[in-house]
């Protein structure tokens, strides 16, 4: 008799499901069902996409050359403008030809894995890291190397560790600045160093760009594409989806070498065909249009981001780092495991997540779904009155630092 696990193959079964999705999915299932849950889980801004990108969208989808199939690669208008973005953002000149648009982020990332690496592949992947990442590089036939660098090194990995990681079989590095989960910001010369050694290596380097508009403090956001000993073996990863609050849009990209670009597109005609042309009128709204809904939403944020990182420092057993980007805090809560709370005493932060949910009906990531254990994943896309009552309840769970 044939198992139920035989039925799907072992490439698909092997692969875990997205954690952020998850946890997002569970607290939205209590909601539904009456529980009172705040959900600091997915990684959505709370905003309306700007008016102006809307209205695009509506003109876009009255337009009957809208309603047929266009190139698989994306709208040459929107190809171009990406191109453009690119050089003026990023530091990297590319040709419209470069570019390939893609549904979300989420699919720039399987493609460019899918596009550059063979089975038996080593992939070195900084941790902590964005729960796609490694499920992502096993579906390319890749191996995952993690890197962990811990809140002692803010986060961000150094070429020594990098090196100590590097073999005869490492063919990528994948690259995260703004960082999620930890909203790390590496700065101008540790970008360039890692950049640097990528390149004498000979290594691939996918940089994840889409929260590059995302950071704080005067922190300036660096490419690695823009160090030019890394222009024929670098892939840039970004979208609309954080920056314009177009999460359900689904429109992302990927810019790099031609060749890798063409081989990925050939996928793309097989996989999905193109992007939904209405959305990519939209996403290229976006891109071209007025700066200041981006700027209100920033701002938005780093209001959010101080009062989270203060609210979080004052719950007993939790250390947050104030986050340089992205709009993620990530709390070190190493000193909150191995205590009881009512009976219950969680050893993993993956236990303390579900003790969070349980008791304070506060949704939660844990660490596990980006590497090592003791860690909690709270985004601040959220409103700044959920944002205060779900902190306040996990005080009320887990105690103050002041009591």
């Amino acid at each position: 008799m044939t198992t139920p696990a035989s039925r799907v193959s072992d490439r698909i079964a092997s692969i875990a499901e997205s954690a952020t999705m998850k946890v997002d999915a569970k607290a939205k299932a209590l909601k539904a069902a009456g529980e009172d849950v705040i959900g600091f889980g997915a990684g959505e801004p709370d905003f309306p996409t700007p008016e102006h990108v809307v209205s695009a969208a509506v003109e876009a989808a009255q337009d009957p050359k809208n309603h047929k199939y266009t190139p698989a690669a994306g709208l040459p208008a929107l190809r171009q403008a990406i191109a453009e973005k690119t050089g003026r953002d990023s530091g990297y000149s590319v040709e419209a030809s470069q570019v390939l648009v893609t549904n979300g982020g989420k699919q720039a990332v399987y493609a460019s894995l899918a596009a550059l690496v063979n089975r038996g592949d080593e992939v070195i992947l900084p941790a902590p890291y964005w729960t796609t990442y490694p499920e992502a590089i096993k579906l390319a036939g890749g191996t995952p190397v993690e890197v962990f660098a811990g809140v002692e090194q803010g986060f961000k990995v150094t070429v020594d560790q990098l090196e100590a990681a590097r073999t005869e079989a490492s063919k990528v590095l994948m690259f995260v600045s703004p960082s999620n989960p930890t909203g790390a910001v590496y700065s101008p010369e540790e970008t360039y160093a890692i950049g640097r050694w990528a390149a004498e290596h000979g290594l691939w380097v996918i940089t994840d760009e889409i929260y590059e508009k995302l950071t704080y403090d005067d922190v300036p956001f660096t490419s690695i594409a823009s160090l030019p000993e890394l222009a024929d073996q670098v892939v840039i990863l970004s979208g609309v989806a954080k920056t314009y609050a177009m999460t359900g849009w689904r429109v992302g990209w990927m810019v790099g070498p031609a060749d890798v670009i063409k081989a990925a597109s050939t996928l793309q005609t097989h996989l999905t065909s193109n992007v939904a042309n209405v959305s990519q009128a939209a996403a290229l709204a976006a891109i071209t249009g007025p700066t200041e809904p981006v700027e209100a939403m920033r701002e938005a944020f780093d209001r959010r981001r101080r009062l989270m990182v203060d609210a979080l420092n004052s719950v007993a057993g939790f250390h947050c780092p104030t986050p340089e980007g992205a709009f993620y805090a990530y709390v070190d809560v190493r000193e909150a495991l191995n205590k009881d709370y009512d009976g219950v005493t969680p050893t993993t932060s993956s236990e303390l997540a579900e003790l969070i949910l349980e008791k304070a009906k506060v949704a939660v990531v844990p660490g596990e779904a980006f590497g090592p254990s003791g860690y909690l994943r709270l985004s601040y896309a959220l409103g700044d009155e959920d944002l205060v009552r779900g902190i306040d309840r996990i005080r009320d769970l887990l105690g103050s630092k002041s009591a």
